[in-house]
């Protein structure tokens, strides 16, 4: 019984876990990450037809104009490597988390501060720069002068911060569309559409026949990419987070199968004496197999509900206790500079805790049979003539 405690509290506590990092993976790391995207050979300067005929795809939740290069933020004596993505900060919202997770300052603050940025916590973090001051980008793009070859620089003023508690905070910086356009040399245009979709699983089928429409409107080419390519390695981990799954359901119920199987032998065995006895005053085979049966099935279903008495409230409360215990003790198990996420997630699924007892309580049932079985098989002569 206390073995099947232990293995559906274990598995609660399991699945929990799992839900919460395909939770985070979701809504932090692919809510900042575009779902897919059009890249353009030149700027356009008018995309409403465009923008239209992807809004009326009933697979397509939001677009948003965007405007995106590499650079190198320098401050303090400190240098940090950035993608700078330019947006509209009216229309951002309706394909990433990041206007909802601003810290300092407000995400608006883009359309009216000329030249302003809005920095990842971790990058203002990196170059020690608070909302106020100033940053110099240096966009890794020579410019010929009289002098020589010099690089394109550029003052901007941190109007705000952001922080979704991922590794993106260390490596994203957002400025506003137009001042974007000027500091990549776009013109007047936008060279790229975000796109966010109601299935972003579904992106990968859905951005190809959307690209090549696209590029029958606009009559030029459009290049295209998904979040499963530029993020390959998460696409990875969820798929590794899935087999995971399988894999634990499988061993898990496996232990509490045998723990069942092996006590309930072990009983048959040092009762065999009590067994031939009840058969000898007359207890049919079934009703041995019966007495067996209802033993395997008390202990199914007392350890079933320990068990989710014990799972449930770890599950709701992991993320907190591993907090305390990281404040107590001074380790981090998730490194924010290193890792996607910073916190252990969970999200407790009753659909997965009534997946889990009722396979508990059908195992426990189903493991009762041969033992059962065997007890039913006892030959009373053999037995009490061996015990006299």
């Amino acid at each position: 019984m206390a073995g099947l405690t232990l293995g559906v509290a274990v598995l609660i506590l399991v699945l929990s876990v799992l839900n919460g990092f395909d939770r985070e993976l979701r809504t932090r790391i692919l809510g900042t990450v575009p779902h897919a995207l059009l890249e353009f050979e030149s700027a356009q300067s008018d995309l409403q037809a465009l923008e239209e005929m992807l809004l009326a795809d009933p697979g397509v939740s939001g677009v948003a104009p965007l405007n995106q290069g590499e650079g190198l933020l320098v401050a303090n004596g400190r240098t940090v490597s950035v993608a700078v993505l330019g947006v509209d900060p009216v229309r951002e919202a309706d394909v990433s988390i990041i206007p909802s997770h601003i810290i300092q300052g407000e995400f608006s603050d883009l359309s009216r501060t000329r030249f302003g940025i809005i920095l990842g916590s971790g990058v203002a973090a990196q170059l020690g720069v608070i909302v106020g001051e100033q940053v110099t980008l240096l966009i890794p793009e020579a410019t010929m002068s009289l002098a020589g070859v010099n690089p394109r620089l550029k003052r901007l003023s941190v109007i705000g911060t952001f922080e979704v508690g991922a590794q993106l905070d260390n490596q994203l910086a957002y400025v506003e569309l137009n001042d974007a356009a000027k500091l990549f040399r776009l013109g007047d245009g936008v060279a790229g559409l975000r796109i966010e979709f109601n299935n972003l699983f579904a992106a990968p089928q859905m951005i190809r026949p959307l690209a090549q429409s696209a590029s029958t409107l606009l009559g030029e080419p459009i290049r295209f990419q998904d979040w499963t390519r530029t993020q390959g390695n998460l696409f990875e981990a969820i798929q590794l987070e899935k087999t995971l799954i399988a894999l634990l359901l499988t061993l898990i119920i496996a232990v509490a199968a045998f723990n069942i199987v092996s006590t309930l032998v072990m009983v048959v065995t040092d009762k065999r004496a009590d067994i031939a006895i009840l058969k000898t005053i007359g207890l049919s085979p079934q009703g041995v197999m019966m007495v067996f049966i209802v033993q395997g099935t008390l202990v199914g279903l007392v350890g079933t509900l320990l068990g989710v008495l014990l799972g449930v409230p770890l599950a709701l409360s992991i993320t907190h206790i591993l907090s305390f215990l990281e404040q107590v003790f001074g380790f981090y198990l998730f490194n924010p500079s290193a890792y996607f996420i910073s916190d252990l997630p969970s999200e407790l699924r009753w659909a997965d805790v009534g997946l889990v007892a009722a396979l508990s309580f059908i195992l426990s049932l189903v493991a009762t049979l041969y033992p059962a079985y065997k007890a039913s098989r006892i030959v009373p002569a053999e037995v009490l003539n061996h015990e006299r």
